[in-house]
């Protein structure tokens, strides 16, 4: 069976299901930049539900904070209504931007990373009492790009405003197999660095005319491979660097090439920093391949919330209602979650991720409905 927004069993059409809302949020295509008009859907949902919405644009970037309640006690919902691209739309089986059930699965872009989260959080909070606390949402259309007009912003006007929350949850995909098997209450952090040797060009019947820099490249980058950064920590597992490019952009065999260009990404645990890393980098070109330019990027360092109140509560919030005591687990890429780390304490708990960024997106309407369930235990366990 097929069935729209529209066409739905009635009796689960309102505020406190979060499937119409994921399916209008879904006909939006949101590709990164772009916002589609998803954020006005998202504002309009919840200036309904006695949200103040705010409307914020950083750049080409449209963001959105929203706020409900008082009290002493504030938790916030961060997510991002942008997406990668669909691909080759001809490889879907369905309209990758239609948000259609079928069979009781909801297919689209963003069904499950995480436009499916975001309306199970707005259900969760359309069911609970606006006078119970303090509810927000940080909202960015900017988390599958660049982000840099998106979360980092947002928190910087948050924190102005007086408006950063006790506890943040994101609602990444987190879970592996099952809803509720796993939490993530840190992630490793991400560098990259390019690096290029420059030489002369010359014959190779005649090297001592010429000088061949992918020598050099080549000893720092055995170097640099060749050493066991750590052992990993309780939470995390060892940090890892990995080669992913060797150019010369030498098309002939018979010539020693002008310059030699290497590129690398180091998944880093919180022994590390960007700064010591680029330091160890620096240090290990100046003994293999001192003529070498290091260019280094730092998309986010490691951070861990180390379990406590906040993460007790989400743990036994999870398990009393899908069944499943969640592993707290630090694996996996970046997320804004590495901004927010800065402000407040912050778990990142959402669907299955099996599909994220696939061909075929998609999550079933049950599960979808349970995730709003257990955000509903969050929220009533938090302000009890």
């Amino acid at each position: 069976m097929i069935y729209s927004v529209h066409e739905s069993d009635p009796s689960r059409v309102s505020a406190s299901d979060p499937v119409p809302l994921a399916q209008a949020l879904i006909r939006c295509a949101s590709v990164t930049p772009a916002d589609g008009g998803a954020q006005s859907v998202l504002a309009v949902e919840l200036e309904r539900l006695g949200f103040t919405a705010t409307r914020l644009r950083f750049g080409n970037i449209e963001n959105l904070f929203a706020e409900r309640g008082s009290g002493s006690r504030s938790l916030s919902f961060a997510g991002h209504t942008d997406v990668v691209p669909a691909g080759p739309v001809e490889k879907w089986r369905r309209d990758p931007f239609g948000g259609i059930v079928e069979d009781g699965v909801l297919y689209g872009r963003g069904a499950a990373d995480m436009k499916g989260a975001i309306a199970a959080f707005v259900a969760a909070a359309a069911d609970t009492d606006p006078q119970a606390g303090r509810i927000s949402l940080l909202i960015t259309g900017d988390e599958e790009g660049e982000a840099r007009d998106g979360t980092v912003k947002l928190l910087e006007w948050a924190r102005l405003e007086g408006k950063i929350p006790d506890f943040c949850i994101v609602g990444e995909p987190t879970s592996k197999l099952r809803l509720g098997d796993t939490v993530k209450i840190g992630r490793r952090g991400s560098l990259s660095a390019r690096i290029a040797v420059s030489g002369r060009q010359g014959h190779v019947a005649y090297p001592h005319l010429a000088d061949n820099p992918i020598h050099p490249l080549v000893a720092a980058l055995a170097a640099l491979a060749g050493r066991r950064l750590d052992e990993g920590t309780n939470w995390f597992e060892p940090s890892s660097l990995q080669i992913t490019s060797v150019d010369v952009g030498n098309p002939a065999g018979n010539v020693i090439p002008a310059e030699a260009v290497a590129r690398l990404n180091i998944r880093f645990n919180d022994l590390h920093s960007g700064a010591s890393l680029t330091d160890w980098l620096g240090q290990t070109l100046a003994q293999f391949a001192p003529r070498a330019d290091l260019q280094v990027h730092c998309a986010g360092e490691a951070f861990l919330t180390r379990p406590g109140e906040a993460t007790a509560m989400l743990v036994a919030a999870i398990e009393a209602s899908t069944g499943i005591a969640p592993k707290l687990d630090t694996g996996g890429g970046t997320s804004d979650a590495r901004f927010i780390s800065g402000y407040c304490p912050v778990a990142e708990f959402g669907l299955v991720g099996a599909t994220m960024h696939q061909i075929d997106e998609a999550v079933p309407v049950a599960e979808l409905r349970k995730l709003a369930e257990v955000y509903k235990a969050v929220l009533t366990s938090f302000f009890a």
